[in-house]
């Protein structure tokens, strides 16, 4: 009896847990998945697989079709996974909803109509989780690392060309310079030898109107 039950637990087909990618072979990622940071802001809510129209698409996860038919003019796959659903476009359906697929089942073909790549084909594949949107790549054992480029330290720019907001302020019971102020009124302090050549120059003066005026009396 346990032997009956166990070959029977070998031939039974277990519940797969694996993910391929939805095209093959492994295809370029054209454009990355981009979340908005407000649901109702521009984003791209999926990522785009380079292919060629006609090319087959599938599964990439187990379960079954909620949905296969035209949304907006373009045909849409969608695989159901309990609260994750995975989508498909723009594909011509080759599956009918309730259909149960496995990683890799072929689901329809790659169209050329309504491609995000246009005039290229490639394939949109989303990813939601309730609705929350997700990265799909996520769900890949091998998915592919982005490297951004390492950018250099920024130089300092002058602090003439910071704006005055921008510029430290001094610190605080610190007196601001004063600007250095020349009166056109004051010159340099006069020497010990000018007030000299000055007191003569009275001296001088001073015996001259004496001797006038003594030549005038004589007179």
């Amino acid at each position: 009896m346990n032997l009956i039950l166990l070959t029977l637990a070998f031939l039974t087909p277990q519940p797969s847990t694996e993910t391929v990618w939805p095209l093959e072979p492994r295809p370029r990622v054209v454009h990355g998945f981009e979340l908005p940071a407000k649901p109702w802001l521009p984003g791209h809510r999926g990522v785009d697989l380079a292919g060629s129209p006609g090319q087959p698409v599938r599964a990439a996860t187990a379960g079954t079709i909620t949905y296969a038919g035209q949304l907006a003019g373009r045909g849409v796959v969608v695989v159901t996974t309990g609260a994750r659903r995975t989508t498909y476009e723009p594909i011509v359906p080759a599956v009918a909803v309730g259909a149960a697929v496995t990683p890799g089942t072929v689901i329809g073909r790659l169209s050329a109509a309504g491609s995000h790549c246009a005039p290229a084909t490639c394939l949109h594949w989303g990813l939601l989780q309730g609705k929350q949107y997700l990265n799909p790549l996520t769900l890949l054992p091998d998915r592919p690392v982005r490297l951004l480029p390492l950018s250099a330290a920024s130089p300092q720019p002058p602090l003439s060309a910071v704006p005055a907001w921008a510029q430290p302020e001094a610190p605080a019971g610190s007196d601001p310079p004063q600007p250095e102020v020349r009166s056109e009124l004051s010159g340099s302090p006069p020497s010990p030898r000018g007030e000299r050549t000055a007191a003569a120059v009275v001296g001088a003066a001073a015996v001259l109107t004496i001797a006038g005026g003594l030549m005038i009396r004589r007179h």
